[in-house]
């Protein structure tokens, strides 16, 4: 068999490396700490990132949360930084590496649309197009 003329190319290379498609509420297991800490790793790799938040992950960037968490019964003179906050930094910080965006029908759903700069609302019709655009998509959360 004769070798081709032409080098083989591969598809187009990906625009992001991953894609966290997060889906659970957040307070109700440890899904949001691991996709925080997942991100934050992959992110300090050099690696391009987006985050799709649906369902009650949209409210972990609202403006509404403030700086800091409420106050801790157990340590009143604690403060610990709130979601919002925390996202923010690695926007921050990541600014042409990290993407996070929240589903708008989700969103509206929750009235969750007051989010903090750097964070789009998009349409659920969006979401096909990240996740052909990512190397790697990774799901957690719940049905």
């Amino acid at each position: 068999m004769a070798a081709p003329t032409e080098p083989c190319t591969g598809p187009e290379p990906f625009e992001w490396d991953l894609l966290f498609t997060l889906t659970a509420a957040p307070f109700a297991s440890d899904a949001v700490t691991t996709v925080l800490r997942l991100l934050d790793a992959t992110l300090r790799r050099g690696a391009r990132a987006q985050v799709w938040a649906c369902g009650y992950a949209t409210t972990l960037t609202q403006r509404s949360l403030g700086k800091i968490k409420p106050a801790n019964v157990l340590d009143l003179s604690a403060d610990f930084p709130s979601t919002a906050t925390l996202i923010g930094d690695l926007l921050k910080e990541y600014p042409e590496t990290l993407l996070w965006q929240v589903c708008r029908f989700c969103a509206e759903d929750r009235g969750a649309l007051d989010h903090i700069d750097g964070v789009p609302v998009r349409s659920f019709s969006r979401f096909a197009d990240r996740v052909a655009g990512s190397a790697t998509t990774v799901y957690i959360g719940g049905a």
